[in-house]
């Protein structure tokens, strides 16, 4: 009798969570196209977007736990793991959670964007930098005081508290004695990776307290636990993510349109960003068609 080979494991279902706050029509065509049996699409819908939940994809999950984000403050890190705490709690076994703006478009069809991410299993693909003088100059982010909204009276206590650290000479210092990193933030890390980021910022107050006056804590909250952290040595200090920057420390990368095709196209990446359905109106159909091209063998 001949010996029966067992069947082959199933491919590890992969976690593509999207963070989004305008334009349905861009969102949905996101989710269409990453739409697929072996990928889980969860979305976050900022609180104060305009958009319809009940018209979002209903290949997509929605995040219960909504948030007002405002750019450069510590609600961008609360959006994010309240999504992944419901992620964990909904999906008991994934490989990545590969994070997206609705305004990214992937490079790889679905086939092969699953054959990379399976060739990467084990690996954190977390863009991280160390933030001090000769790596990432933007030490000033959490040496003194940023607030986020707030009243006038603890908007002024936050100002008087930067005076007196400057008058000092003084600068704040992370908690625990953690080495600040940063990067950007956009990312894919693993089930463990996450879990250990969802369990650490349930318990450590003062490690979220600190990071609730941090400017822009969404590009170093993550990088600062996970390279403090013991799956440092999985970080591929790589994310796969196409982004152009019109000009060095400029605020926002640049919206791509079609004048910049051949680029993306020449692309190490699995995701280009920044589209806008405007202004990339020309370049989203090369796109397709790039994804098309993919599809076929070599």
């Amino acid at each position: 009798m001949l010996k029966q080979t067992p069947d082959a494991a199933p491919p590890m279902k992969e976690v593509f969570l999207i963070h989004a706050h305008k334009d349905l029509d861009q969102l949905n065509a996101l989710v269409e196209q990453l739409r697929d049996d072996d990928f889980l699409i969860y979305v976050h819908l900022d609180r104060k977007c305009a958009i319809d939940p009940a018209r979002v994809h209903p290949a997509a999950r929605l995040v219960r736990q909504r948030v007002d984000v405002r750019w450069g403050g510590f609600s961008q890190v609360e959006a994010t793991l309240n999504s992944l705490r419901q992620v964990l709690a909904e999906v008991p076994d994934f490989d990545k959670v590969v994070f997206l703006s609705a305004q990214d478009f992937p490079l790889l069809p679905n086939a092969r964007l699953k054959q990379e991410l399976a060739q990467l299993a084990g690996r954190e693909l977390l863009d991280a930098m160390p933030v001090h003088q000769d790596g990432w100059a933007v030490a000033f982010r959490y040496q003194y005081f940023y607030r986020e909204g707030g009243s006038l009276p603890e908007r002024l206590a936050c100002g008087l508290a930067n005076r007196v650290l400057r008058l000092l000479g003084s600068q704040r210092r992370l908690p625990h004695g953690l080495q600040p990193w940063g990067g950007s933030s956009w990312w894919a890390l693993s089930r463990t990776c996450v879990a250990m980021l969802v369990e650490r910022a349930g318990q450590d107050r003062a490690l979220l307290r600190f990071f609730r006056t941090v400017l822009c804590p969404d590009e170093m909250f993550f990088q600062t636990l996970v390279m403090n952290s013991p799956l440092r040595e999985r970080v591929l200090g790589e994310n796969f993510r196409h982004i152009q920057w019109p000009e060095q420390g400029a605020r926002n990368p640049k919206i791509l349109d079609e004048g910049d095709f051949e680029r993306i196209a020449a692309a190490r990446a699995h995701f280009c960003r920044k589209l806008d359905s405007r202004a990339s109106a020309g370049l989203l159909p090369r796109l397709r068609a790039l994804l098309d091209s993919r599809k076929r063998p070599a």
